[in-house]
């Protein structure tokens, strides 16, 4: 059997190896250390908008914390983007509140701002405004900052900024995690850069990232004894892990440009079809592409494509199926235009790791080649 290629695998640079080695040698082996200390230094300067930055043990427990910080509690309604991955809307129910869920638009397949404040308005309407709105930049594309933040500020409502998929990515040159009043980042093995597993908090207010901190080791008072005034969780980043992100902090940049030649690899092959669609960047937005997608004309062509990789041991997959067609979420309230109901049909994500080597890549064009009987 051919080996496999990977939709988005890790990428190590070799440079990990170091910071994983003075962790050992220095015995800090723990979810503290100097090697946490860096990442959130790193992180922090990358960012660049005076951002604190609290390194996590996922993407998963920043928007947990994030809703906790947020003091959203047992029947408060979030609303959340419905189409994104299952982790953007879980923390909602382990805080006992209500995800509501709203449609996408189709220029970014994010959040759309229509069904956002149509949804807003009807929840006002009936005597419960939305505590917080989870916005997720979508396979590293930046949803609509601009709209989405001032219909959140007309309202008052804060927004946690979903970056899991969008670390590199930009909006009008300022970076994605640094647009919510919480933002969360991932670092899980799939994603441009990893820590194996692990996530990060970003505010620009440090009692944010303070209390984060200290509700992410367990809570415990400053007292001789164990003292606890608090429920804590035990969701801080190991020392081990947060060497594995210092390394690979040095060659982010040079990720995004991998991804972004991948995408473009995708766009030369298939950029003149009419029977497949792009997602393109509006003016204004930056993505790392972390994985780079296609919509087809049919779902029975998409999945025939998929197929035909399949066959190659070339991996791809769907793209995300929305919350709102999930069965856990089956129950709840959804402000709904068809868009992700449709991209979910006919999408694709393409291979777009950044480790991609020629002899994969022609491997995927020969498929494609095949298919669609390019020249």
């Amino acid at each position: 059997m051919k080996s496999k290629v990977w939709l988005s695998s890790p990428h190590m640079s070799g440079k990990e190896q170091k910071f994983i080695n003075e962790a050992f040698d220095t015995n800090w082996i723990a979810p503290l250390g100097p090697n946490v200390t860096g990442f959130e230094e790193d992180i922090s300067q990358y960012l660049n908008e005076d951002t604190y930055v609290a390194a996590l043990s996922s993407g998963t427990a920043a928007i947990h914390l994030g809703l906790i910080l947020l003091d959203v509690s047992r029947d408060d309604i979030v609303l959340c983007q419905s189409k994104t991955f299952s982790a953007s809307a879980n923390p909602i129910v382990y805080q006992g509140a209500q995800p509501v869920f709203v449609d996408s638009e189709e220029d970014t397949w994010n959040l759309c701002p229509i069904q956002l404040e149509i949804a807003i308005k009807d929840c006002i309407s009936k005597g419960k405004k939305p505590k917080a709105i989870i916005a997720v930049h979508l396979y590293g594309m930046p949803y609509k900052v601009d709209e989405i933040h001032t219909i959140a500020k007309n309202y008052d409502i804060p927004i946690i900024e979903d970056s899991a998929e969008a670390f590199g990515s930009s909006y009008k040159n300022r970076k994605c995690g640094t647009f919510g009043d919480i933002s969360i980042l991932s670092f899980n093995g799939n994603k441009i850069i990893t820590t194996s597993g692990g996530g990060a908090l970003a505010t620009n207010k440090k009692a944010i990232k303070d209390k984060a901190v200290f509700l992410a080791t367990q809570a415990r008072d400053k007292s001789v004894a164990y003292l606890h005034s608090h429920i804590g969780y035990n969701y801080r980043m190991s020392n081990v892990v947060a060497g594995i992100g210092r390394g690979q902090m040095t060659v982010l940049d040079e990720y995004v440009k991998l991804r972004r030649k991948n995408y473009k690899f995708y766009e030369d092959a298939l950029g003149n079809l009419d029977s497949v669609k792009l997602l393109n960047e509006p003016q204004g937005h930056f993505s790392n592409r972390w994985l780079s997608c296609i919509l087809m004309d049919t779902y029975k062509s998409r999945e025939s494509l998929r197929l035909e990789f399949d066959k190659e041991n070339i991996e791809t997959r769907p793209l995300w199926k929305p919350m709102h067609q999930q069965p856990i979420f089956s129950n709840c309230k959804k402000y709904i235009n068809g868009v992700s109901d449709d991209l979910f049909e006919r999408g694709l994500c393409l291979p777009s790791g950044s480790n991609l080597n020629e002899s994969e890549l022609n491997r995927i064009y020969s498929v494609l080649k095949s298919f669609f009987s390019l020249g």
